[in-house]
């Protein structure tokens, strides 16, 4: 089968100052092999964006190179028509494994608060607008009467939402999520997802991996189909077709319309393609 063409990643008529983020051309990883080749799309204000494709396909490579964390061989990465190296107070970052040690003796209101320090600075108290903003931010994600519980004895659902939360903190333009309601309650996948469109709704650019290939179709504006390269970007209704789907994932997947809602299975039943 040929690879499909990626959808378009700039409408015509539009010019690169209409867009939260840009990336062009990118190719980014360690070593003389890139783990991502090819990479070009745009996102305007305002848009959720589903990142899908298999384990490998360089999702978290994507974010880590938008971030500056690791080395871009070429390309560009623009955020604001701004260089996104020099703009990083504009980005929050949820990654996949947080590091925080569970059994470290830190309050949920002290983990929101560092997501505060790119703006005050690790050598300064927090200020009376710091510490309302951790309010804010665990009144958004339903944590307001954890704010002293210790990280540890929180459940797994609510520490994502207190990681959410110091995300939220940081007041960003840009949200990138790496697999926020992976291992999570059904309960908890809606809240947070809840907030996410609220931010959308804000104005907030909102970026997220995941696996869950029709919560994409349902609640994102625009989907990016990784496998190393770009293989698609545009609307779900556009890009969820059997062969871009096929391309991405190497097998074949189905798209069954169940009402008005359109479910996405896997067809075991038939042969995987080859060539």
């Amino acid at each position: 089968m040929s690879q499909p063409s990626a959808v378009s990643h700039r409408p015509p008529g539009t010019t690169p100052w209409h867009y939260c983020l840009e990336v062009r051309d990118l190719a980014a990883g360690y070593g003389e092999t890139p783990a991502i080749d090819g990479i070009t799309f745009a996102i305007r204000p305002g848009q959720m964006v589903g990142v899908i494709g298999p384990n490998g396909a360089g999702k978290t490579t994507l974010f880590k190179a938008i971030l500056g964390l690791i080395p871009i061989l070429r390309g560009r990465i623009l955020l604001h028509d701004a260089d996104a190296r020099t703009q990083q107070a504009m980005m929050g970052y949820l990654p996949q494994l947080d590091d925080i040690q569970r059994t470290f003796p830190v309050s949920v209101a002290d983990v929101v608060m560092m997501g505060r320090y790119p703006r005050i600075g690790w050598s300064r108290l927090p200020r009376n607008e710091d510490r309302t903003s951790v309010q804010q931010a665990l009144d958004r994600v339903d944590l307001l009467d954890h704010r002293d519980t210790q990280v540890g004895r929180l459940s797994g659902g609510q520490l994502q939402r207190a990681l959410l939360a110091r995300v939220l903190a940081q007041e960003p333009h840009l949200l990138l999520l790496d697999e926020p309601v992976s291992g999570v309650d059904p309960t908890t996948q809606h809240s947070i997802f809840g907030v996410l469109e609220e931010l959308r709704d804000d104005g907030k650019t909102v970026v997220v991996a995941t696996h869950d290939l029709n919560c994409v179709v349902e609640r994102f504006d625009q989907v990016l189909c990784l496998s190393t390269n770009l293989v698609a970007y545009g609307p779900p209704a556009e890009v969820f077709r059997e062969d871009i789907l096929e391309a991405t994932y190497g097998s074949h997947l189905m798209i069954v319309k169940v009402g008005d809602r359109r479910v996405v299975v896997a067809d075991e039943h038939r042969p995987r393609s080859r060539g």
